[in-house]
């Protein structure tokens, strides 16, 4: 049997890092230098992993917590937490209102039953194409959900123009002679963001007022319209709330004001 020279010397290095990436005295120190450090000191669970590469990398360290303790991964998790909180998402200072945005396709479902899957690809293609961009613009895309997405933006003002561009863009659309009907909804409130995610009551509702809406149609809540300026005109839907909107909150639909004070 040959032995490189070396092998005993490699093998006493790899033993005694092993010792060190389990010492509970490391581990804790790092453990509480993560508290005290910018950004999300519980990084690395699911719901604070986004699907972007930094959250993808933070995903696959994770799960070896459920092996055996690791420094090296405290570590890694540490330095992704602190990308996450200077160069990645930019966290919502505590008392912040956000705004979000929901769209979806209206009957997109039924109707990709109808003319299958190939169609309905090249469709949900050309109407990212279309809507993202608008998005990007003025604000940032949380997620993508199916036929719609979910994104925040700064103003109430902001996050209303671009659904309704995004409105306008996608019923420009033709795809193999279907014409397409995007709605969105609006709210404003203070959603608890967790990674590049939000949740909470607010991100509820807001998804509560696109239910709301119908084809083609853009709905804030009450408490958005309240922040609206006088650009645009809205009307009530109080016989349309949508399933789960709290009593008192009201969705408007709200189009650009056009003589005569009508939606458009």
């Amino acid at each position: 049997m040959i032995v490189r020279q070396g092998e005993p010397m490699r093998r006493r290095v790899l033993a005694a890092a092993s010792r060190l990436d389990s010492d509970p005295r490391l581990l804790a120190a790092v453990e509480w230098t993560r508290s005290w450090l910018p950004g999300d000191p519980f990084y690395g669970d699911p719901l604070s992993t986004g699907d972007d590469a930094v959250g993808r990398v933070a995903a696959q360290l994770a799960p070896l917590a459920a092996t055996r303790p690791s420094v090296l991964r405290e570590v890694g998790l540490t330095a992704l937490q602190l990308w996450q909180a200077h160069a990645g998402v930019e966290e919502r200072p505590d008392g912040d209102d956000v705004v979000v945005l929901f769209t979806d396709l209206a009957g997109f479902s039924d109707w990709t039953l109808e003319v299958g899957d190939d169609l309905a690809v090249t469709a949900l293609r050309r109407v990212g194409a279309a809507v993202e961009p608008l998005v990007r613009r003025r604000g940032r895309v949380v997620k993508r959900l199916g036929d719609g997405l979910m994104a925040v933006h700064p103003t109430v003002q902001d996050a209303v123009e671009v659904a309704l561009a995004a409105r306008d863009a996608v019923e420009e659309l033709d795809v193999d002679g279907h014409r397409l009907h995007l709605r969105a909804g609006v709210h404003v409130g203070r959603p608890q963001q967790l990674g590049g995610d939000y949740y909470g009551r607010d991100v509820n509702i807001a998804a509560r007022i696109t239910d709301a809406a119908g084809a083609g149609e853009v709905c804030v809540s009450s408490p958005t319209r309240a922040l609206l300026d006088g650009s645009y005109a809205t009307f009530p839907l109080s016989r349309r709330r949508g399933k789960g909107v709290p009593p008192d909150i009201t969705p408007w639909r709200v189009g650009r004001r056009k003589p005569g004070g009508s939606p458009g």
